[in-house]
């Protein structure tokens, strides 16, 4: 095979160009797939920091030399997946991220002589880190912090004081279920003795009040006007958003949108019903016989004299009588049903529901489309609800929504050394054959080869003068050598070209 310097001598000015260009491409592009491959892959570590714990997390990381980069301006850190498990060990061992209030770790470090008012003192700030974290753990809860109030044991139970508990949660907590509240609220009166769950307050970032609700301390939803504003918010949200979705999946993405607006009712209510029976019970009976009979007297004599009593004298009697009498009572009872209902807050009053569809669609679908949008939202028209579609054209959008993680990211550091292997293949398989096809033209029968060994005709010799006659000299070794030659380039000149081939190799 040819040296590289015997091919680049052997090829015009243009061929070195290409061959020097492609080599030089084909480095570059191994160069950037090589940079590509191996560019770390991040993985985030923690999130929502607070900027002061950054730059100790840093250092803790720096200490360990570990990679990383900062994101979301500063309050969230990623490193590399291949040290993530060292990472987590790393700021573990530093005691870092500070969440918040420590925990019932503070008695690892107990001092000799500590008096009983660091104990009480420790106990409290331990409960209160130990309750913030447990409240941390719910879903939506970013942060919490727990204040608490525990009063000293009395004498007499009238002088003793209440224990009172305050959480303050980051963020806003409209996103979080009432049932959700109510159970952080159990959560910390279960955790205190002595804590009543009317004197459990809970508070969100913006400073409303969310426990006790409306302030019956019973979990009641009548807030007023800001809890009924955030319930029906989340009403509208969660019914707009499935309705968007069935549109989406019916008419496909961008090409219609609905907006809800719902009056809820949030008092809480109590109605009782009394019902009679119609067919009465008897309950008891009474029954009354009366019956007197009598024989008739003479009248007596008028005057003073029969008027006085006296006892030796019979009755007066009057004529025959025949008395009766009879009655009979009946007390009914009569049957009642009496039924107490509860009524749940958040019945709906009205509802209010607007359809925006893109001039895209065909019209004969509005129809079908109204009714399925009426049906899945509840529309009752008896109640007043109102359901409203306008065809109007969409705006286009500037840029596309980033799409989401696919199952396939994990795999693609491996994809890039794939794929820069192939790259490395196929820049060795072209040079090899264009080397191969270089060697080719090089090594083909040279002009001067092929004049040698192809017959010439006689007119193209020429005319001569005749040759003069010489004596034949008398043939030596090295003629017989030269004239074995001469008949193998005649009748075997591919001998001769193989032979000059290994010559030319060696030179």
């Amino acid at each position: 095979m040819l040296t590289l310097r015997n091919l680049l001598a052997n090829m015009n000015p243009r061929g070195r160009a290409v061959l020097v260009g492609a080599v030089l491409g084909t480095l570059l592009v191994a160069f950037l797939l090589f940079r590509v491959a191996a560019k770390p892959a991040y993985a985030p570590l923690l999130s929502g920091l607070d900027p002061a714990d950054t730059g100790k997390l840093t250092a803790a990381l720096d200490e360990q030399g570990i990679g990383y980069e900062l994101r979301n301006n500063g309050t969230a850190i990623a490193v590399t997946k291949a040290e993530s498990a060292r990472a987590r060990i790393a700021v573990a061992e530093q005691g870092l991220p500070d969440r918040g209030k420590p925990g019932f770790e503070l008695f690892d470090k107990q001092k000799l002589g500590t008096s009983d008012f660091q104990q009480k003192v420790a106990y409290e700030r331990a409960l209160e880190g130990e309750i913030g974290r447990t409240i941390e753990q719910v879903d939506g809860v970013s942060g919490a912090a727990v204040e608490l109030v525990l009063p000293e044991d009395e004498l007499f139970s009238d002088e003793q004081s209440a224990a009172k508990a305050a959480v303050l949660l980051s963020g806003d907590g409209g996103s979080l279920q009432p049932g959700a509240v109510r159970g952080m609220a159990q959560l910390v009166s279960s955790s205190v003795k002595g804590l009543k769950l009317s004197n459990v307050t809970i508070t969100d970032g913006t400073g409303r009040l969310l426990w006790p609700s409306g302030g019956d301390g019973e979990g009641g939803t009548g807030e007023g006007a800001t809890a009924k504003q955030a319930v029906q918010a989340r009403y509208e949200r969660e019914l707009g958003g499935s309705l968007n979705a069935m549109l989406a999946e019916t008419l496909g993405p961008g090409k219609a949108v609905v907006r809800v607006n719902a009056d809820l009712n949030t008092d809480r209510a109590t109605e009782d019903r009394l019902q009679y029976d119609k067919e009465r019970v008897p309950l008891s009976e009474q029954d009354e016989n009366e019956r007197l009979r009598g024989a008739g007297g003479a009248a007596g004599a008028s005057g003073a004299g029969a008027n006085i009593p006296s006892y030796a004298q019979g009755a007066a009697g009057g004529a025959n009588s025949d008395y009766k009498r009879r009655s009979r009572k009946t007390d009914y009872a009569v049957g009642k049903t009496v039924t107490r209902t509860k009524i749940a807050p958040g019945k709906v009053n009205r509802l209010q529901v607007a359809l925006m569809v893109d001039e895209s669609v065909p019209a004969a679908q509005l129809a079908g489309l109204r009714s399925a949008v009426a049906a899945a939202a509840g529309v009752d028209r008896a109640r007043g609800d109102v359901v409203t579609l306008t065809a109007v054209p969409f705006a286009a959008k500037p840029g596309e929504r980033a799409p989401e993680a696919s199952p396939v990211e994990g795999f693609l550091p491996l994809a890039k050394w794939v794929a820069l292997g192939l790259a490395v293949l196929a820049f060795l398989f072209f040079v090899v054959r264009h080397l191969r096809r270089q060697e080719q033209a090089t090594l083909a029968d040279p002009d001067w080869l092929r004049e040698l060994t192809q017959p010439v005709p006689v007119a193209e010799l020429g005319f001569a003068a005749p040759p003069v006659p010489v004596p034949a000299p008398q043939p030596t070794a090295d003629d017989t050598r030269l004239a074995r030659v001469r008949q193998t380039a005649e009748h075997d000149p591919d001998r001769i070209a193989q032979q000059v081939r290994a010559w030319m190799q060696e030179d």
